[in-house]
């Protein structure tokens, strides 16, 4: 025993047993870390479940409310972690100061080549505190829109509507677009013929619009009756017809495709033309400038004979 006590550095039961107890003090330092991390996760949630309480339902205030409980949770983590690391390199004798004293030497190295890294948390921190965006938002951030999954200090994971995961680093962002704040507009443009009578466009609009608000799978979601701003403009081939709902967030996508397709069958009952490119043929002449002849066959003229 002796000689193996030797052959790993011990040469007495002395040193052994303060082996022993740096063991012991190290593995109580990851208990009572692992011990403080779950009272802290679980206080975190307690603190979100009260929160929640006192925002009496209000849908804007539970989004903010979980982002910040992630956020907090994860820097709870990463403190805890780094106490836990340098009480453990005390106990092995590892001197804290010339650690510190390099770490900063190093983070300033660092620091010039990780600026971007820096500008990412400071940002996440800006957005998270005037409450810019948060899970469950829909936003458009630099050249992407999407559902916000998750909000870090470092970035923000965006799923888009073909199922594509975006992680947009939160030092890029410039402009934040925030689609699901309080209320949205379901903005509709509806492009009519011209020989339509646009009074009487107009009422079927308005009379479609009643009838969708009065439905019970859509009435929670409509806010206030369609609000027609009239001619928007003249194109090519359509007088184009602008109106919008005020609507719940992020319902003014479904609001917008139930309104175009009743509207479409009322259209077709009133016989109103939602008009299509026309083509003008030119069939050209000859040197005696008199044209050829066209034969034109109309398509019902045709199934008719058949």
């Amino acid at each position: 025993m002796h000689d193996f006590l030797v052959s790993i550095g011990l040469t007495d039961s002395s040193e052994l047993l303060n082996l022993t107890k740096t063991g012991l003090r190290i593995a109580i330092i990851v208990v009572v870390a692992f011990i403080i991390k779950m009272v802290a996760g679980r206080l975190i949630t307690n603190l979100k479940s009260y929160l929640k309480i006192k925002a009496e339902d209000n849908l804007e205030e539970y989004k903010r409310i979980d982002t910040l409980g992630r956020v907090f949770r994860y820097i709870a983590t990463i403190v805890i972690s780094v106490i836990a690391v340098i009480q453990i390199l005390n106990e092995l004798g590892i001197s804290i100061a010339p650690v510190l004293a390099a770490a900063g030497i190093v983070g300033v190295a660092i620091g010039f080549g990780a600026q971007s890294l820096v500008k990412d948390y400071f940002t996440g921190f800006v957005l998270l505190l005037e409450n810019q965006v948060r899970q469950g938002d829909v936003v458009e951030v630099g050249s992407k829109s999407g559902f916000v999954e998750e909000v870090t200090l470092r970035y923000i994971k965006m799923r888009d509507y073909g199922g594509n995961v975006h992680y947009v680093p939160n030092g890029t962002i410039t402009t934040v677009t925030n689609m699901s704040r309080e209320f949205a507009f379901a903005v509709i443009d509806i492009g009519v013929a011209y020989r339509e009578n646009i009074e009487e466009v107009m009422k079927v609009m308005q009379s479609v619009g009643k009838t969708l608000r009065k439905d019970e799978a859509f009435k929670l979601k409509i806010l206030d009756d369609l609000e027609m701003a009239g001619v928007d403009q003249l194109a090519d081939s359509a007088v184009m017809i602008r109106c919008r709902f005020k609507v719940i967030p992020l319902a003014q996508w479904s609001i917008k495709r139930e309104y175009f397709k009743r509207l479409k069958v009322a259209f077709d009952k009133k016989g109103i033309e939602i008009p299509f490119p026309h083509v003008t043929i030119y069939p050209g002449v000859d040197q005696n400038g008199s044209a050829p002849a066209l034969n034109i066959n109309r398509m019902d003229a045709v199934a008719a004979k058949s």
